[in-house]
């Protein structure tokens, strides 16, 4: 349910002073609660790619476990891909920020903006 605009000047006037009174608060916040629903979300998709490897391997008692065990293989990679490449673009934008050491999912981000713009040079 949307906000009216006097709602919504209200909450953004609230979340202004909070940044002004406890930045650090509002940083680990923000950040945690995002981290810890990508990282539910990529092991809810590593969980699912796993069971369409399970299901493709049952190709020999029919088909169409096979064909189902592909799609859910392919669905949950992509869940996997978005929520990692997410994950990355929010660390290098902090890494930008704070200065440290990147992980392994900026990395991939890194990597992934790479290739999409070799490919779209190219």
């Amino acid at each position: 349910m949307p906000l009216t605009p006097h709602e919504q000047k209200i909450l953004d006037e609230i979340e202004r002073r909070l940044a002004e009174e406890d930045p650090r608060l509002v940083e680990s916040v923000s950040r945690a609660t995002v981290a810890a629903h990508a990282l539910r979300r990529i092991r809810w998709g590593l969980a699912g790619f796993a069971a369409g490897f399970v299901l493709l391997l049952l190709f020999v008692a029919s088909i169409w476990f096979a064909v189902a065990g592909f799609a859910l293989m392919l669905g949950c990679g992509l869940v996997v891909y978005q929520y990692l490449k997410r994950m990355g673009r929010d660390q290098l934008r902090s890494y930008a920020e704070r200065g440290g050491h990147l992980s392994i999912t900026a990395a991939l981000a890194r990597l992934t903006e790479r290739f999409r713009r070799s490919r779209g040079n190219g």
